[in-house]
C-alpha cells in the first residue's frame, strides 16, 4: 500500500494495459507509476479526476520544432509548451535544422538546449546525407537515422538508389524515410509550372510519387532486413501496397491530417492546407483509416512543422510546406473515437503503447507499475472548438481552427510533475532524453 505518495490521481477512468477500463486511482512516487488501485489511501497532493479519463502520455515520433536557426516559426520551448497542452509528453524530432543534425556535435547541442527547456521529454533523429554513413552509425543517444528520398533540398535530399543503398547496407539502426520520388516531382513541377493555385501541389507531388519511394525503401529494407519505418503515409495504394510487401521489420505511421483532412481543405483554408506529402482525395482518407483499423499502418505522428502566417500568405508555390499538429492530434483522434471511427484504446495504443514499441523506449506507453508516470487526464465528455487565440505554438494558428473537438487535455503529467493543468501550463517543470534500444 501507498501511503505517501508524491501525487495521488483519484476517481479517473483509467485505460488499462490490456485495454479493459478500471475507475479508480493513481499513485505516482518519485516520477513513476506507483500503484494503480480501485482506492488508494494516501495524503498530499492529489488530483480529483471525477469524469476525466486516464490514458498514457502521447509519444509523436515525428516532429520539426525549427531550434536551432528557425526559431522565429518555433523553438523547442515554445514547441513543448504546445505538446504539454495537447497532452503530448515525448517527442521524436527531425533533423532540418540550421545547422542540421548530422553530426555528434549537432545532436549533443540539441541534446543540451532541450535539457534546458523542453518540458516534456525528447529523442533526435540524425538526418542521413551522401557523406556522413560513419556518424550516422555512432551518434548516441538517437532514434534513428532520417532520411529525405525526396521533397528536401540541399545535403539533407537522398534520392537517388545508389546513394540511399549504402545507408541500408551498414548498421542496424532504425531508418525512418520521407517517401517521395524526387526525380518524379521535379518533372511534375516543369508540367504544372506557372499554377499558383495551392491545390495543385497534390497533384505536382502525387500518388505515384509516394508509391515509387516507399517501394524502393521496401526493397532495400528487406535485401538487408534492416529496421525500417514509412513516415507519414499519405495514399491508399501505398496502404495497400504494404498489405502484402510489409515485413516483419518494417513498420508505417499516419498522421491525423491525412486521416481526416483531404484536397476539398485547400479551398477551405488555402495554403494553410499545404504540407509534404500533400493531402489526399477523400477516397484516401477512407483507405488509410481502414489500414489503421487493420495494422497495416502501425502508430500515429503529427509531423509538426510549422511556418509563420506571413510564410505561409505568400503565393504558391513560394509558401511553404508544413503544419503544426502537436496541441491539437490527441483531441482530433479522440473526437473521431467519439464519433465512432475507432476507439479510445485504439486511439491510445496507436499514439502511446505502439511507437514505444517501434523505437524500444523502455518504460513508457502503459499505465502500469513501475512505468515512468508519463500521463494525460482527457475530458471525453464535453467538446470545445479550437479558437486562434488559444493557439499555444510560436506560429499561432493551427489546421484544425474551427473545429469542435472532443477530448482535450485537462491534465498533462511528465514523470510526475503536472506540466499542464486547465489551461495553466507550468513553464518550470523540464523532460528528460529518452533512450533507445536500437540507439
Amino acid at each position: 500500500m501507498v501511503s505517501t505518495p508524491d501525487l495521488l490521481i483519484r476517481h479517473a477512468r483509467i485505460l488499462c494495459p490490456d485495454g479493459e477500463w478500471l475507475t479508480g486511482d493513481l499513485a505516482i512516487e518519485q516520477g513513476k507509476i506507483a500503484q494503480v488501485a480501485p482506492h488508494i489511501d494516501g495524503d498530499g497532493p492529489h488530483i480529483d479526476a471525477t469524469g476525466l479519463t486516464l490514458l498514457p502520455g502521447v509519444i509523436d515520433p515525428q516532429v520539426h520544432f525549427r531550434e536551432p536557426g528557425l526559431e522565429h516559426k518555433e523553438d523547442l520551448h515554445t514547441a513543448s509548451r504546445a505538446c504539454a497542452r495537447g497532452g503530448v509528453t515525448s517527442f521524436l524530432e527531425m533533423p532540418n535544422t540550421k545547422p542540421l543534425t548530422t553530426t555528434q556535435a549537432a545532436l549533443d547541442d540539441k541534446l543540451r538546449r532541450a535539457s534546458e527547456k523542453c518540458l516534456v521529454n525528447y529523442g533526435f533523429f540524425m538526418g542521413a546525407t551522401p557523406e556522413n554513413l560513419d556518424d550516422l552509425r555512432t551518434a548516441s543517444p538517437s532514434c534513428g537515422i532520417k532520411i529525405f528520398m525526396g521533397s528536401a533540398h540541399g545535403a539533407l535530399l537522398v534520392s537517388q538508389e545508389e546513394q540511399i543503398e549504402p545507408i541500408f547496407a551498414k548498421g542496424d539502426r532504425l531508418i525512418a524515410v520521407h517517401a517521395e520520388d524526387q526525380g518524379r516531382i521535379l518533372e511534375r513541377r516543369e508540367l504544372f509550372k506557372g499554377r499558383q493555385d495551392v491545390a495543385i501541389h497534390s497533384e505536382i507531388q502525387d500518388e505515384t510519387a509516394a508509391l515509387n519511394a516507399t517501394k524502393l525503401a521496401i526493397k532495400l529494407a528487406d535485401k538487408y532486413q534492416r529496421r525500417l519505418h514509412i513516415l507519414h503515409l499519405s495514399t491508399g495504394i501505398e496502404a495497400e501496397y504494404l498489405r502484402t510487401a510489409k515485413s516483419p521489420w518494417v513498420t508505417a505511421e499516419v498522421t491525423p491530417q491525412h486521416l481526416v483532412m483531404n484536397t476539398g481543405d485547400y479551398a477551405k483554408i488555402g495554403t494553410l492546407a499545404q504540407m509534404n506529402p500533400p493531402l489526399r482525395s477523400p477516397q484516401n482518407n477512407e483507405v488509410l483509416w481502414q489500414a489503421l483499423l487493420d495494422g497495416v499502418i502501425d502508430f500515429i505522428a503529427t509531423d509538426h512543422a510549422p511556418h509563420t502566417l506571413e510564410e505561409k500568405a505568400k503565393p504558391y508555390p513560394h509558401s511553404p510546406s508544413g503544419m503544426p499538429g502537436v496541441e491539437t492530434s490527441l483531441a482530433v483522434m479522440l473526437t473521431q473515437a467519439q464519433q465512432g471511427r475507432c476507439t479510445v484504446a485504439q486511439v491510445s495504443h496507436w499514439m502511446s503503447t505502439a511507437v514505444a514499441a517501434a523505437y524500444q523506449i523502455p518504460n513508457k506507453g502503459k499505465i502500469a507499475p513501475g512505468y515512468d508516470a508519463d500521463l494525460v487526464l482527457v475530458d471525453l465528455e464535453h467538446s470545445a472548438p479550437l479558437r486562434r487565440e488559444e493557439v499555444v505554438s510560436k506560429c499561432g494558428w493551427n489546421p484544425f481552427e474551427g473545429w469542435e473537438l472532443t477530448g482535450w487535455p485537462q491534465y498533462t503529467i511528465v514523470g510526475g510533475q503536472i506540466a499542464y493543468e486547465r489551461g495553466v501550463i507550468h513553464d518550470q517543470v523540464r523532460g528528460h532524453a529518452l533512450s533507445f534500444g536500437l540507439a
